[in-house]
């Protein structure tokens, strides 16, 4: 079984080739929970792939809401990015230094909500090109900017209230990035939240199962990631909205059910920072 989408993963062989091509624009989308005591701006500083540029998820976002790295507007949007060199034309690789998901997927599913479809996530990242010895440069970025035209596509996320209609409707399938103990309450958030457990009628599948962890976290198999698909009960031909901790994650989900051809899973962009601090939000079963 190969995977249906497999122009979105780049291997780190690929990106060596075609490193100097001037189409392609490498993003650099390193992400730290609070908790981690880690700058990843001073990091990619350090170390990064030569020529790539930095995206803050916590700063190209919707800043006027306390919830984490929301979607931000679309004319803040393409001034951020037109200023990081992403322009209309771009061949876009992101990668982070948590190997092939984390913060990658999330900058992945932002540029095609915005309309960019020629977007590819690196496999195994930073620790995987490192790990082959491949070059790496110090310093910080300096691009060229250039036009991006945003075009948003609004299926590819919800939000409060259509995850709230979605309890009587059952529109769409909601899968549980998050880790177990997480989605069953036992586990704190890495964020406190008011309330612990999962949005009532979700499926759990952990966004971890689908990497490869002593592969440098690159993406599990065609075949492997749709035995994970169909052991969680997930039914590919209906709409799923991905949900994890703050929308990160979830956009793991995302990308590797886009591998396997489910093309419009959106993700919910509260996720759990907004439905556990909520006063209206039921918990499951």
């Amino acid at each position: 079984m190969e995977y249906t989408n497999p122009d979105a993963l780049v291997s780190t062989e690929w990106l060596a080739e075609h490193l100097d091509a001037p189409d392609v624009r490498v993003i650099d989308a390193t992400f730290h929970l609070p908790h981690a005591d880690r700058n990843a701006r001073e990091e990619f500083e350090f170390r990064h792939i030569p020529g790539a540029v930095y995206f803050n998820i916590d700063e190209i976002a919707d800043t006027s809401t306390a919830l984490p790295h929301m979607l931000p507007s679309p004319e803040k949007f393409s001034s951020n990015v037109r200023k990081l060199g992403l322009g209309d034309g771009s061949r876009i690789v992101v990668y982070d230094s948590n190997g092939g998901f984390m913060a990658a997927c999330r900058v992945w599913w932002t540029f095609r909500y915005f309309g960019c479809r020629d977007i590819a996530v690196l496999d195994g990242g930073l620790p995987k090109w490192t790990k082959e010895d491949r070059p790496v440069e110090e310093g910080p970025a300096m691009p060229q900017e250039r036009h991006f035209t945003p075009s948003m596509n609004n299926t590819l996320v919800k939000n409060l209230d259509q995850m709230l209609a979605n309890l009587d409707s059952h529109k769409f399938q909601v899968v549980d990035a998050r880790s177990e103990g997480r989605f069953s309450g036992v586990d704190h958030e890495p964020r406190p939240t008011e309330k612990r457990g999962h949005i009532p009628g979700s499926i759990n599948l952990p966004f971890v199962k689908m990497m490869n962890p002593k592969d440098n976290f690159t993406f599990k198999s065609a075949g492997e990631l749709q035995a994970l698909v169909d052991e969680a009960g997930i039914d590919l031909s209906r709409p799923i909205t991905a949900s994890c901790g703050s929308g990160v994650t979830a956009s793991v989900t995302a990308f590797a059910l886009y591998l396997l051809g489910h093309e419009d899973v959106a993700v919910y962009d509260g996720s759990w920072a907004e439905w556990g601090d909520h006063t209206d939000t039921p918990i499951g079963p």
